[in-house]
């Protein structure tokens, strides 16, 4: 397979996680009720039990509450770091349990500029279902009515993605989207567009054209990953983040 080379890269932006609280300079902490998407269960908070750092890591920890409730937490980057291209990566452990679905991805930084999604456009870097956690999921959304481009990476032997560290990678650069688990390539993508029905067509490689930013978040329950279960554990169970890097092609 295909390995990453990082010829020709510098380090434009990194995260690693020091100190004992999130920093807010460069990250927003996002709320969002149950429901805002996906039909998921969690309620998105800004609470020390739910996003905090520990050991040099950032934990996004599922909370099941007495009542029946849920939390958790999504930190991003928008209008504080916002990229055009690049190498993406993050080295990181998810949950596991039926249920769960950990991310790191991108987002358009201005909806506006294409429309709202899926016509603005999203690479999904990282995504594994919490019940399949030998299997990783890269996936890039675009167009109206909605289209995808999806490639998945399976784990060989006793290893996974909830019992050990792993590093994810994209580099999107101007026509090519590649997707990488600890420098493997498993998935490319060149080919997508920006038609919405009824309106038109804008030119390629819109809507990848633009300031995107980094999101990183732990769902509980959802259309694709399911719901939790009587055997999904709440307890000592984060999406655990070591770092954060974002590399800059040397033109």
């Amino acid at each position: 397979m295909d390995k990453l080379n990082y010829d020709g890269y510098s380090l434009k932006w990194e995260e690693q996680f020091e100190g004992n609280t999130l920093n807010r300079n460069d990250w927003n902490v996002e709320l969002h009720e149950p429901g805002w998407v996906n039909e998921e269960w969690q309620e998105y908070v800004d609470s020390e039990h739910n996003i905090f750092i520990k050991d040099g890591m950032l934990h996004l920890n599922a909370i099941k509450h007495a009542d029946g409730t849920y939390t958790s937490g999504r930190v991003s980057t928008q209008n504080k770091k916002d990229f055009v291209y690049g190498l993406f990566e993050c080295r990181a452990k998810v949950p596991f349990g039926k249920g769960f679905l950990p991310a790191f991805w991108l987002m358009s930084t201005d909806e506006n500029i294409y429309g709202q999604w899926p016509r603005c456009g999203e690479i999904d870097i990282m995504e594994v279902l919490g019940d399949k956690p030998d299997t990783l999921h890269g996936t890039m959304h675009f167009g109206n009515p909605h289209a995808q481009s999806q490639g998945t990476y399976v784990l060989d032997g006793e290893e996974d993605f909830s019992n050990s560290f792993h590093v994810f990678q994209c580099e999107w650069l101007p026509g090519c989207i590649r997707w990488y688990v600890d420098g493997v390539l498993y998935h490319e993508e060149t080919q997508w567009h920006s038609t919405t029905e009824g309106v038109g067509t804008l030119p390629y490689p819109a809507p990848f054209n633009n300031e995107f930013y980094i999101i990183l978040n732990l769902a509980v329950g959802g259309s694709w990953v399911g719901y939790p279960d009587e055997n999904t554990s709440f307890d000592n169970n984060p999406f655990i983040i070591d770092y954060v890097k974002v590399y800059e092609k040397n033109l």
